[in-house]
């Protein structure tokens, strides 16, 4: 079986790219010819990243580094700008950047709560978005939102929100945009290991790694997911072997959503 993954000098910006899920998918794309936009609030983490994509570029490709705050609408502005003045153009827009925080309707401050989640992973993906579909409508580019699978939990209430409302404006964009030749994907991760659970619930990392080990076990794949399985789900989608998929809710759990 042949494959289109072959990236060579398509332009990606990755939002919170400066660890995990992102990180990895940006080295990916780079590996194969991609030029990558790694952007993160924390600079360090971005030079490092897109060191490891240099690296890994087939033709030692720079990538180019933006430290932004997506909940920022003028750091939005400049992530964008950036890219263009910097490659011309833009062929993929992958919508990672996200953060969780336990919630429950009980919590004094459940509207705080709802203000931080929606605007960094709603708010910011609709605002980035809608800086991007002009450039991606020239390029006949496509856009992956990393959502997840998101099912009720207690003390999730708000991030599974969040998260829901993503796959919805997947969709509608996916219907807007596909006869301008734009397709829009969303991913649907079940647990994976980064260090999302140690930044969510402010846990050690041995109190993370014990969750995640417990998660294996219930698991019917008998792990959790490396930042690897949706990195592919990305490059899937990203390529011309998914030309006929758009508005898709890809589930990537290992069959997590249903014990």
């Amino acid at each position: 079986m042949t494959t289109s993954r072959d990236f060579t000098a398509k332009v990606v910006l990755i939002t919170g790219s400066g660890g995990g899920i992102g990180a990895v998918t940006a080295v990916e794309f780079a590996r194969l010819g991609a030029h990558v936009v790694v952007t993160d609030r924390r600079k360090d983490r971005v030079s490092v990243v897109a060191q490891q994509c240099a690296e890994a570029s087939p033709t030692g490709a720079k990538a180019l580094e933006v430290v932004a705050d997506v909940t920022n609408d003028d750091d939005c502005r400049r992530l964008v700008s950036d890219t263009i003045k910097t490659f011309k153009k833009l062929d993929i827009l992958v919508n990672n950047a996200g953060r969780g925080v336990g919630s429950s309707i009980w919590d004094g401050d459940i509207l705080d709560k709802y203000e931080l989640l929606m605007t960094t992973n709603l708010r910011s993906v609709v605002r980035l978005t809608h800086l991007c579909v002009e450039h991606l409508e020239k390029t006949k580019g496509n856009i992956v939102n990393i959502s997840s699978v998101a099912v009720p939990k207690p003390r999730n209430l708000v991030y599974s929100m969040s998260k829901a409302a993503m796959d919805m404006f997947t969709k509608c964009v996916a219907l807007e945009l596909g006869p301008k030749g734009v397709r829009a994907n969303t991913i649907n991760p079940g647990p994976v290991k980064t260090e999302f659970i140690e930044n969510a619930h402010n846990v050690t990392k041995a109190k993370s790694d014990e969750i995640y080990a417990q998660r294996a076990r219930k698991c019917p794949l008998g792990r959790v997911g490396e930042p690897m399985d949706v990195a592919k789900a990305v490059l899937y989608l990203s390529s011309d072997d998914a030309s006929f998929v758009t508005g898709s809710n890809f589930v990537v759990d290992g069959g997590d959503q249903y014990v």
